[in-house]
């Protein structure tokens, strides 16, 4: 397995203590509303010793999520949690429309057609924006959900506000996978859809010999799936807890400069292949725990995330330049410059197991010759 064709230094940020900070679990009863819906299944975690060879780890453990739920990304997950509690609330408040509620959200491909597969099968309508840089036929996967999609001639920043002032309407509901101040209850139950893909992890490691990870990688955009992996390993009192890396496009490293900042900042973003993870800030909710509990974060190249994905298909997993961006990052962080350094911040010995979590299949963003089916 050849290693990232990067060989410059990284853009890099870590920090000490991390795996000191601690918050509180997600409800337990997430996993069992999964687990009640059709055609639920934990998906696989596969051992790759290629990669831990290439990284010299022990072993490399990669989340495959590209089919959850009959899609091809892990965002179903939080979109039909946040749904399941959203119209709950709804009805107990005796908050009830003449009509069927429509779904509102803004998306750079993965959340918005999960939003719209969950209103499909509710009865429910959906409007889904989408900003530019999404690929045409991760639109038309939107729209093949039955949802009405409304093309924005901005960033995903721009389409997200637009999606709040739409969602202004009183039968309309906003499910945003971002947080700012006044939004959160939703945002928040999104993260705890996010969950049960941790959960899994667990309960595979454990069928695998390994009682905790010595490094976790994540794709972030707006960092909710950062959140919950923080939210996952920090509530955790017993056991050696994992360093936490952050990835992320250098076109659109939001956290990244965040963290160096040491408060939450909107950065311009630029075009990249990574398309779900293009955004230009931090969600308010994540903030704290990714300034709390991450170890690390870094920025990675699309060449290097097409090559992690490209290594990835050899090796049996299907991973979309997003997924794969977890591969990528790890590269980035252990191969290169100043390797010894970035390692040695993460606490990693020779004998540590990675988790990356591969959040989208090819299937999910079609990139350099990989379109959708």
């Amino acid at each position: 397995m050849p290693p990232s064709s990067s060989t410059s230094t990284p853009a890099w940020f870590a920090r000490a203590g991390a795996r000191a900070w601690r918050c509180a679990p997600a409800p337990a009863v997430v996993r069992d509303f999964h687990a009640s819906l059709p055609g639920y299944a934990p998906t696989p975690l596969a051992e790759l010793p290629a990669l831990a060879a290439e990284l010299g780890v022990g072993r490399v453990f990669v989340k495959d999520e590209s089919s959850r739920l009959g899609l091809p990304a892990f965002k179903a997950l939080g979109a039909s949690w946040a749904v399941h509690r959203a119209l709950a609330e709804r009805a107990a408040a005796g908050d009830v429309q003449d009509g069927p509620v429509t779904l509102v959200t803004a998306t750079d491909g993965n959340h918005g057609r999960a939003v719209a597969r969950t209103a499909r099968l509710l009865g429910l309508r959906a409007r889904v924006l989408v900003p530019r840089g999404v690929h045409p036929q991760a639109v038309a996967a939107i729209a093949a959900e039955g949802a009405e999609v409304t093309e924005v001639a901005g960033s995903y920043d721009d389409a997200v506000r637009l999606a709040a002032e739409t969602a202004a309407a009183p039968d309309a509901l906003l499910v945003q996978d971002t947080a700012w101040p006044g939004y959160e209850q939703i945002p928040g139950w999104i993260v705890e859809g996010y969950s049960t893909l941790l959960a899994e992890t667990d309960t595979q490691l454990a069928a695998a010999g390994v009682t905790s990870p010595g490094l976790v990688a994540v794709p972030v955009g707006v960092g909710s799936l950062a959140q919950a992996v923080v939210t996952h390993y920090r509530s955790r009192t017993a056991g050696h807890p994992p360093a936490l890396l952050a990835v992320e496009p250098g076109a659109a490293a939001c956290v990244l400069a965040s963290l160096v900042r040491g408060e939450p900042v909107a950065i311009a973003t630029g075009e990249t292949i990574m398309a779900g993870l293009n955004c230009g800030t931090p969600s308010s909710a994540a903030w704290p725990y990714l300034m709390g509990g991450l170890d690390a974060a870094v920025a990675v190249t699309d060449a290097d995330a097409a090559c992690a994905a490209r290594d990835l298909a050899a090796l049996g997993v299907s991973s979309g330049p997003c997924g794969a961006a977890s591969l990528a990052g790890v590269r980035a962080a252990l191969t290169g410059d100043g390797h010894d350094e970035r390692r040695a911040a993460l606490g990693l010995g020779p004998d540590a197991a990675l988790v990356l979590l591969s959040t989208e299949g090819a299937a999910a963003n079609p990139h350099a010759g990989h379109p959708l089916p």
